[in-house]
């Protein structure tokens, strides 16, 4: 997807930097894979605020998205590539030669026609899952699993990927895009390729009603709050506000959350940067 600038017709427009649909081959979804999407506004089951700046947005229908691909051995084509206003990545629907239809988050360079396969001994071409035990090393790839049979849940967002950089025994070394290295058991399974929309971060709303369009509300700075509102609200003038920390009294900025003895730190080599 290329990128485009506007001239400034109107305001709104200075600054807007969007992305051209040019890979998008159609508008309509396949309406067996769709489901409502019901909608809180921030609210509890009281009706009380429990999350601020959500709220309002287009109606959104959910995209149901095969992030298993458990179904091994069966071939199947591109028939379109989708928007899908759930995230920030591209979809692609697959036509099963059996007859089904799955949508699959759609890799950076998919073009509709192209042939897929999720088996152990599938080729190595963009799309196609195998498990970590047969990719070779050095290969990019999304849409990874962290524990066998669950689902791909790491490098799903637009443009992410991660490599495989080792394996030893039953476990591949993974190193994902957040700079963090990890031990995933080789059974797991992993999409060959990056993940499309890679100039998704590029853009530029140009106004706050884009904001507004996708469910954001307002968003008010916490040292201009009341002391009530905020822990970093009140004080006289422009008050520094003290140091940074949420709603709750929690600290930002440096304030590590995770628990130090946490079962799953043993799979980490090397931390996030």
């Amino acid at each position: 997807m290329a990128l485009k600038k506007y001239k400034p017709i109107t305001p709104g427009q200075r600054h807007k930097v969007a992305i051209t649909f040019d890979e998008i081959t159609t508008s309509r979804p396949e309406k067996s894979l769709l489901l409502k999407k019901k909608r809180s506004g921030g609210r509890n089951d009281t009706g009380k605020m429990t999350i601020e700046n959500v709220g309002g947005g287009h109606k959104k229908r959910y995209r149901i998205i095969d992030f298993k691909r458990d179904k091994k051995d069966v071939a199947c084509k591109v028939a379109t590539i989708e928007y899908d206003p759930n995230r920030t990545a591209n979809i692609a629907l697959l036509h099963y030669v059996d007859g089904e239809k799955r949508y699959i988050i759609a890799p950076d360079g998919l073009k509709v026609g192209l042939e897929l396969l999720s088996a152990k001994n599938a080729p190595i071409n963009i799309g196609n899952t195998l498990p970590l035990s047969e990719i070779p090393l050095g290969t990019t790839i999304h849409n990874v699993e962290l524990r066998p049979k669950q689902g791909g849940i790491l490098a799903r967002s637009a443009g992410s990927s991660a490599q495989l950089m080792a394996r030893d025994g039953k476990y591949a070394t993974v190193k994902l895009s957040s700079g963090e290295i990890r031990k995933i058991l080789i059974t797991c399974l992993a999409t060959i390729g990056s993940v499309s929309n890679p100039q998704h971060q590029l853009q530029v709303s140009g106004k706050a009603g884009r904001s507004r369009w996708k469910g954001r509300r307002p968003n008010v700075r916490a040292t201009v709050k009341n002391p009530v509102d905020h822990p970093m609200g009140g004080g006289e003038g422009k008050h520094s506000g003290g140091l940074p920390r949420n709603k709750n009294g929690v600290p930002a900025k440096g304030y590590k959350t995770r628990n130090k003895k946490k079962s799953s730190n043993k799979y980490i080599i090397e931390r996030r940067k």
